[in-house]
C-alpha cells in the first residue's frame, strides 16, 4: 500500500468565492477612444450652434475644433492614439512641398474667388484671430482627429471624404445667405476642400502625422490668410 506521503500533492481546498475561476482583467473602454463617435459629436457641436451665426462664428469655430481636439488627446492619454514618435525632416520637407505644390496653383488661378470664400468663411475676423485659425487650432485638432485618430482604421481616401463633410458641416452654414446667392463659389469651395483633404491624407499615409500636420498650415497660410489680406469685401 502506497504511503500516504508518496502521493500526488492536491491542490488546496477553495472555498466559496475562491472555488470560482479567475476572470482575465478587463481592458477599458471609453466612447472617447471610439472616433466614429468623436465625428458624430464634432458634427453636432457644428451643428448645434448655428444659431449663433454669423455675430459668433469665431466662438463656433472654436467649440467645434476643440471637441475634435478633445477626443483626439484623451485617445492619446487612453492608449488609443499612436504615439507620436521622432520624425525625419525630409518628412517635413515633403509635407511642406505638397502644401505649396496643392497651394501655389490654386490661388495663382483663383486668387480673387479664394479671397472672397476666405472672408465668407471667416467673417469680420481680426487677422491674429484668423492666422490663429489657420496656423493654429485647425491644423491641430484636423490633424490629429482625421490623419492621427481616423486614419488608423480606415483609407486615406475614406478619411478624406469624411474630413470633407465635416469641412462643409463647418463652413457653409457660416455663409448660407451668400451660397444661396452665389452657388457656383460654394461648388468650387467644396472642392476646393475635396481636394485639400484628399491630399492631407495621403501625404499622412506617404510620410507621416507629421507631414501632414505641415502640410495643412502651409495651404491654409497659402489659400486663406494670403487672399483674406489682400482682398477687401
Amino acid at each position: 500500500m502506497t504511503p500516504q506521503n508518496d502521493l500526488p500533492q492536491q491542490d488546496e481546498l477553495r472555498l466559496g468565492a475562491d472555488a470560482l475561476p479567475e476572470e482575465a482583467p478587463r481592458a477599458y473602454r471609453d466612447n472617447t477612444g471610439d472616433p466614429f463617435f468623436g465625428f458624430l459629436l464634432g458634427i453636432a457641436v457644428s451643428i448645434g450652434l448655428t444659431p449663433i451665426l454669423p455675430a459668433n462664428a469665431d466662438l463656433r469655430f472654436t467649440l467645434a475644433w476643440g471637441a475634435l481636439a478633445g477626443v483626439s488627446v484623451l485617445s492619446w492619454l487612453l492608449g488609443s492614439f499612436d504615439r507620436i514618435g521622432q520624425d525625419r525632416p525630409e518628412n517635413l520637407l515633403w509635407g511642406m512641398g505638397f502644401g505649396l505644390i496643392l497651394g501655389v496653383p490654386f490661388v495663382l488661378f483663383f486668387f480673387d474667388t479664394f479671397g472672397r470664400a476666405s472672408h465668407l468663411a471667416f467673417p469680420n475676423m481680426s487677422h491674429g484671430t484668423l492666422l490663429a485659425f489657420l496656423v493654429f487650432v485647425m491644423p491641430l485638432a484636423e490633424s490629429l482627429f482625421f490623419r492621427g485618430l481616423l486614419q488608423k482604421q480606415l483609407e486615406f481616401w475614406l478619411v478624406g471624404i469624411l474630413s470633407s463633410v465635416w469641412s462643409v458641416c463647418l463652413f457653409f452654414p457660416v455663409m448660407w445667405g451668400d451660397i444661396l446667392k452665389a452657388p457656383a463659389v460654394a461648388f468650387f469651395l467644396a472642392i476646393a476642400l475635396i481636394t485639400m483633404n484628399l491630399m492631407y491624407g495621403y501625404v499622412r499615409e506617404r510620410n507621416s502625422l507629421a507631414a501632414s500636420w505641415l502640410c495643412q498650415i502651409v495651404t491654409n497660410f497659402v489659400l486663406f490668410f494670403i487672399p483674406y489680406l489682400a482682398i477687401t469685401p
